[in-house]
């Protein structure tokens, strides 16, 4: 991967020198920064899955009024591929790279590993579902090692996809530690969505699986004579904001490269703390709804484009969190609460802005004639804890916020 030639900077957005963006990194270089040559293939193959369609882009007139902005679009990931959220992108391409590819030395050796055996990963839910369905269809059994606070409606989910759950009393880091060494022990093929020094074929791969939804973002838009001038995008380990980085950085596009903004949960900000460090660093986190983004650490292999090509940062509270989804659900979209981090984001960067042209908005190309895309990657369905945790009810549906239209 390319990493930036100088580091990310917060400019004027740490904490010490502009106290009315605490949770706000800003990187006025991220427009400049290129991605290395990427690989297709991925949209072709899930093309070829039986029960593949794009998902719905949905504008949604009353946000852009309320935002301040031209045009807003929900990329609307509640159902793919038959799943509540976009994981089965990543997972389905990788297992398929793992077991067809014979090219490279590491591939064979990965292939010869995976034939017969189990597959096995670490999740909060999504991906191990994902993983799970995966291997059900391709007659592979598979293991999740889920961390502490996963929803019980999740965690049966995964198993009710034939898979074996394997519960660990610790967070997100823990369980890819325990998940790793059962690879070790085991035999089986290790398919995790983060990567680290020595574990980085995979995770590519993943990454590769969910670019399928930037291409569907882009093809939609250009169908309508239009094209991004911000994504939106919610940030765990950081596989799906390489993905959209990597796409809207790669050489070749010219001036079109959109702003980019990653949304995390305060209760697991560990990119700001590392965009903040200008390393990876590694946080305690706490409970949070946002339990698909409920990670410490960024991964190696995302490490160098979120630092390099992320416009903007912000970390939002379950609050902020329930608050957008619950007006989303209004709208026509069932989504859960990382799926609502993206519109909690965009919120946030603009209630902390003194004004229309303040330095953060118009770091992520946040303007009046602005189209707005906005990645709502589960529904509900993936995350019943944000319905636990949310004591406000949902509110009657208002004829305003009714979609205008899919694309």
């Amino acid at each position: 991967m390319t990493a930036a030639t100088t580091p990310a900077t917060t400019s004027a957005t740490t904490p010490e020198s502009a106290p009315h963006h605490p949770e706000v990194f800003i990187n006025p270089r991220a427009r400049a920064w290129q991605a290395p040559e990427g690989h297709d293939g991925a949209l072709h193959f899930h093309r070829s899955l039986r029960g593949y369609a794009p998902t719905p882009l949905t504008e949604l007139p009353h946000l852009a009024a309320e935002l301040g902005v031209g045009r807003v679009f929900v990329k609307d990931e509640t159902e793919r591929l038959g799943l509540p959220a976009f994981k089965v992108l990543g997972a389905s391409w990788a297992v398929h790279r793992a077991l067809q590819t014979h090219s490279a030395a590491e591939t064979e050796a990965v292939e010869a590993q995976a034939a017969g055996r189990a597959l096995v990963t670490a999740s909060d839910g999504n991906h191990g579902r994902a993983l799970a369905r995966t291997g059900r269809l391709l007659g592979h059994p598979a293991r999740v090692y889920l961390p502490r606070g996963v929803h019980p409606v999740a965690a049966a989910a995964i198993t009710d996809e034939g898979a074996d759950v394997v519960e660990v009393d610790g967070d997100c880091d823990e369980a890819v530690a325990q998940a790793a060494q059962d690879a070790q022990r085991t035999g089986a093929l290790l398919v995790q969505d983060t990567a680290w020094p020595g574990y980085e074929q995979i995770p590519a791969w993943i990454v590769g699986g969910y670019a399928t939804l930037t291409r569907e973002i882009d093809d939609a838009l250009a169908a309508a004579g239009l094209r991004a001038d911000l994504v939106a995008v919610p940030v765990g380990v950081g596989s799906l904001a390489q993905a959209v980085i990597e796409h809207y950085r790669r050489p070749g596009r010219g001036d079109d490269r959109p702003g980019l903004l990653g949304v995390e949960p305060t209760a697991a900000a560990g990119l700001l703390a590392s965009l903040r460090a200008g390393e990876i660093r590694s946080v305690a986190t706490g409970t949070t709804t946002m339990a698909g983004l409920n990670c410490g650490t960024p991964s190696s292999a995302a490490w160098p484009a979120l630092r390099g090509g992320l416009d903007a940062a912000v970390a939002v509270t379950d609050a902020q969190a329930g608050a957008a989804a619950r007006e989303l659900r209004a709208a026509g979209i069932d989504v859960g609460p990382c799926g609502a981090a993206t519109l909690a984001g965009l919120r946030s960067l603009r209630a902390a802005a003194s004004s229309p042209a303040d330095s953060a908005l118009a770091a992520v190309g946040a303007g009046p004639d602005s189209v707005v895309v906005l990645l709502a990657t589960e529904g509900r369905a993936a995350n019943p804890a944000g319905d636990d945790t949310d004591s406000d009810p949902t509110p009657e549906p208002d004829p305003s916020p009714a979609p205008d239209a899919q694309i």
